[in-house]
């Protein structure tokens, strides 16, 4: 046993809860990404030496080679929600996942853990969740006791979900929503975190796992949430699909007639797709329940990041208490 793990995407959103976690429990931990430059801070999870970003691109096999070699176990956090340049879902959701399964067992990787994402589904109209299950297929054909990890939106210090439409209300009167129906199950970050870890010390029975949080909101009710959080009001403006799908559409022209000199960050035909369909645990699979974990309400957490939204940030609470006791007097 060598006591290493490479994660592929360590230093993404889920992948430094999964390098930190991992390098807590006492391992070794190559963190496999394109830039490693970027992600220094990653040293920071462990002792001198214990945690390492390294070069790595999974659209490649030598370098992909390299960073699994001498590895007891791989974890893949590698997704992309929008394509730009070559970095396509096929490529990288499909084929990527494939290849550093592929390449585990054949360096005699010991486990392997692959995050992907509710949703995933072959027959799905959205290029996003057609990969993600084509990517799963290609891990369990590879590496057939895999674990797959399926998580529902995932909310935490850095996601692009909370942070983002939170930052909007600073400029903006109105939140725009498509899907305002659409049910999310939101899970937080290190519970995801925390199952890739069982995954990865052999804990977890070998399968798919769906993991959602303990509330099912549709994705106006977050939205008020978020408000409520951040003490704004705002007006959140219902995006019909056919509009939504326009202006999606428009985005992503403008993305190709610029060659990706605008990258459409904003809205995607292929995120309309996605919006229309609920995004929740299916009870006929494994869940947190089946791994020992309590999942963390989105209650318990919020308050934590996005304070900053605030009109009066980190003063908020003391004006709020300033205001209290002189009504009192």
């Amino acid at each position: 046993m060598t006591n290493l793990v490479t994660i592929f995407g360590g230093s993404g959103f889920v992948g430094r809860y999964i390098a930190r976690r991992m390098a807590k429990a006492g391992w070794r931990v190559r963190v496999a990404v394109r830039r490693p430059n970027e992600a220094i801070f990653v040293r920071t999870y462990g002792v001198v030496g214990q945690v390492e970003p390294i070069l790595a691109n999974i659209r490649d096999d030598a370098s992909v080679r390299a960073a699994i070699h001498g590895a007891e176990v791989v974890i893949n956090c590698v997704g992309i929600l929008a394509e730009t340049g070559k970095n396509r879902f096929d490529a990288v959701q499909a084929e990527g996942a494939g290849r550093v399964a592929r390449i585990a067992a054949e360096e005699g990787a010991a486990r392997f853990v692959q995050i992907s994402a509710i949703g995933a589904d072959a027959e799905s109209k959205s290029a996003y969740a057609r990969t993600k299950a084509a990517g799963e297929q290609a891990v369990l054909e590879a590496f057939p006791q895999a674990v797959i990890l399926r998580p529902s939106i995932v909310f935490g210090p850095e996601d692009q979900f909370f942070n983002r439409f939170a930052a909007m209300t600073r400029t903006s009167p109105f939140l725009p929503v498509v899907g305002a129906e659409t049910r999310f199950q939101p899970v937080y970050v290190d519970d995801v975190a925390g199952a890739a870890e069982k995954a990865a010390l052999g804990t977890a029975k070998p399968g798919i796992y769906e993991l959602g949080g303990p509330d099912i909101r549709d994705f106006r009710s977050l939205m008020e949430m978020m408000l409520t959080v951040i003490r704004r009001r705002r007006l959140i403006l219902s995006v019909p699909f056919w509009a939504a799908n326009l202006m999606g559409g428009g985005f992503d022209l403008l993305q190709k007639v610029t060659f990706g000199l605008f990258q459409n960050g904003l809205l995607t035909r292929d995120q309309v797709r996605n919006l229309r369909n609920d995004n929740v645990v299916n009870p006929d699979r494994m869940t947190f329940s089946d791994l020992g974990i309590e999942p963390t309400p989105l209650e318990a957490i919020l308050d934590e990041y996005l304070w900053p939204y605030r009109r009066d940030g980190q003063y908020a609470e003391m004006k709020d208490s300033a205001a209290d006791l002189r009504g009192q007097e």
